[in-house]
């Protein structure tokens, strides 16, 4: 998210009394624990995209971070800068055996703005930009039909600009910055509207289920 949203809800105040210099170890995606797999998608502000993806059963957890640049434990204040080369991301942690990597393709793009190359809603520069990282062969194969098969649907009034990314580092994001949505449910359903998300969202695909 922006640094004048982050003003707008508040959050100056939450980077001054948090641990937000604290560098977290790196997570490498390709890696994860017998039994378990790692998806990693960047959507704009990190605070958005972890809630779409924990409502789903077989999800275990979702993280905010950082992953694609060049800076090592990069902070909150480097990638908003917009020089490190890093996105803000999401990294989903799942049982490929309850819930399948093309599900959350779903969900994926179902939240974000694959039209926009410039960001994503509000927020606007390279770290906010969205794309897929797949962990290996198969997700990448899976993406990429996804994104073919969403392109020749025509159901957006536009050409797809999300990217399809080797998967790299993924570089938790500062304490504060996880679970956002749910510790901070006013300031982030505050940001979220104004940033315009949600009619946004709407706007290309339709009402959301039980709206």
């Amino acid at each position: 998210m922006s640094r004048f949203w982050l003003a707008v809800v508040g959050c100056v105040l939450a980077i001054a009394t948090s641990p937000a210099a604290v560098a977290q170890a790196p997570i490498d995606p390709t890696s994860a624990k017998p039994g378990r797999a790692y998806a990693v998608f960047a959507g704009g502000c990190f605070w958005c995209m972890e809630g779409p993806f924990d409502k789903l059963e077989g999800v275990i957890a979702t993280t905010s971070g950082y992953t694609g640049g060049t800076a090592v434990n990069p902070t909150y204040e480097q990638v908003s800068s917009g020089r490190t080369g890093h996105m803000e991301a999401v990294l989903v942690e799942y049982d490929p055996a309850r819930v399948g990597y093309a599900r959350l393709l779903e969900v994926y793009w179902r939240n974000v703005d694959p039209l926009d190359a410039a960001g994503q809603f509000c927020d606007k520069g390279s770290q906010y930009l969205s794309a897929i990282f797949p962990v290996d062969d198969q997700q990448r194969a899976l993406a990429e039909a996804s994104k073919a098969s969403l392109e020749k649907s025509r159901k957006l009034p536009g050409p797809i600009v999300t990217r399809i990314l080797p998967a790299a580092a993924f570089y938790p994001a500062e304490a504060y910055h996880q679970d956002y949505y749910l510790k901070n449910p006013f300031r982030y359903a505050f940001y979220r509207r104004g940033c315009g998300r949600d009619a946004r969202l709407e706007q290309l695909w339709g009402a959301p289920p039980g709206h």
